[in-house]
């Protein structure tokens, strides 16, 4: 073999090799977000509340925000905190809530924590894939309807 095909061939065995090491990564796409938003929706109807539904994926970017027509404007931004906290760190929006509850003012200064219950992390094979959240219920109907979105993927 000459010496000037060699660095190709060695360069196409290290490409083969590293991608076949590389670990396999669940995501949300569109029709899992079309999945998670159509049961909350549901379960949102079934109590007759109005509320604001927001998906992130496991970065906290936004991947879905829609505003029932009777839900609050605030709304809009309280269902992307809490679906940032749940992304960001893997639990429930609601333990920052009952952090703060407990007297532990640190909560207010973690980067993105929002405590008030509603948000819910997506989570598939034990890792966290993204967030979900509703807002404009009370706080424990807000973190059902997410949590409606979430096992309907997961039952899929």
């Amino acid at each position: 073999m000459p010496m000037s095909k060699f660095p190709a061939l060695l360069l196409t065995v290290m490409t083969f090799t590293s991608a076949a090491d590389l670990p396999t990564k669940k995501w949300l796409n569109l029709e899992a977000v079309k999945t998670m938003v159509a049961a909350a929706e549901a379960e949102a109807q079934k109590r007759n509340v109005q509320v604001t539904l927001c998906v992130v994926d496991e970065s906290a970017n936004l991947l879905f925000l829609q505003k029932a027509d009777g839900a609050g404007l605030n709304t809009l931004q309280f269902a992307q905190k809490k679906a940032r906290h749940a992304a960001l760190y893997g639990r429930p929006s609601k333990d920052a809530a009952d952090q703060l509850k407990n007297g532990n003012l640190q909560v207010l200064v973690f980067p993105d924590a929002f405590p008030n219950q509603g948000g819910v992390p997506i989570k598939v094979d034990g890792k966290v894939i993204g967030g979900i959240a509703a807002s404009g219920a009370a706080s424990e109907v807000d973190e059902a309807i997410a949590q409606a979105g979430v096992d309907a993927l997961l039952k899929k």
